[in-house]
């Protein structure tokens, strides 16, 4: 009964996602163009407000859990778990104060209204997996950035979505290469959970009632670790509160 209920909610959802898209791509090139990065922030920000609301038409409700304050004064790599494409809207509005920027492949830059335009524009960087030397060098660009305008980088390290939930092993060349090149960041770990239930069905219908947890754990000082232990360290702080 609950899948059935799934179609016609989901075109509904489908109808509102896609204007959100199309209505916020023009936003974004005036706020852009006529008044830079600030205003075009402020329409990226409010984009993924909305995209948050037409989630709640399919009934998914999203809570941010956060006890920590963290300075917005200074870079920051947010590490999280990856369940769906779901897990972006939450990370930009939830640590808006932060100014994520996306480590992404270079296919979503192309494409995708309001979506390609932000990644090639916003201060995100495009990589192509197939060239490992190349996206190197332009994490490192990227990195570069992040410290200089005390930006939030975000970083998947499992390098692929988990279809059902369950973690998969940490990939370490990015984060090594953020470490290095960030070296004054707090890094922040991130358990997001229940978002890969918005897409238990697949593309196509939407699952319904999801309930995805955005939970914050304790930061920690580039410089105060070793890089590795770092790694370790942050990886069990986000697999063991990964809910399955």
């Amino acid at each position: 009964m609950t899948k059935i209920l799934a179609y016609p909610l989901s075109v509904i959802y489908f109808i509102f996602f896609g204007m959100a898209l199309v209505i916020f791509h023009p936003i974004q090139w005036i706020t852009l163009n006529v008044f830079g990065y600030k205003a075009h922030k402020t329409a990226v920000d409010w984009l993924q407000f909305s995209l948050l609301r037409c989630q709640n038409i399919l009934g998914t409700r999203f809570t941010f859990r956060n006890k920590y304050t963290i300075d917005t004064d200074q870079p920051v790599i947010i590490v999280s778990n990856h369940q769906s494409m779901f897990d972006i809207p939450p990370i930009i509005w939830f640590f808006r104060k932060h100014h994520p920027k996306f480590i992404s492949k270079k296919e979503l830059g192309r494409g995708i209204p309001s979506v390609s335009y932000n990644l090639r524009h916003g201060g995100s960087v495009l990589i192509d997996r197939k060239k490992p030397a190349e996206a190197v060098a332009a994490i490192k660009k990227f990195g570069a950035s992040i410290e200089k305008n005390k930006w939030g980088a975000v970083i998947f390290p499992e390098g692929t979505r988990s279809r059902d939930g369950h973690p998969k092993p940490f990939q370490t060349k990015g984060l090594l290469t953020l470490f290095a090149e960030i070296p004054s960041a707090t890094v922040i770990p991130v358990t997001i959970n229940n978002s890969w239930k918005t897409i238990r069905y697949g593309k196509f219908p939407m699952g319904l009632g999801s309930h995805i947890t955005i939970d914050v754990h304790q930061p920690h000082k580039v410089s105060e670790y070793n890089a590795l232990e770092l790694i370790a360290t942050i990886e069990k702080q986000i697999t063991d509160a990964i809910v399955v």
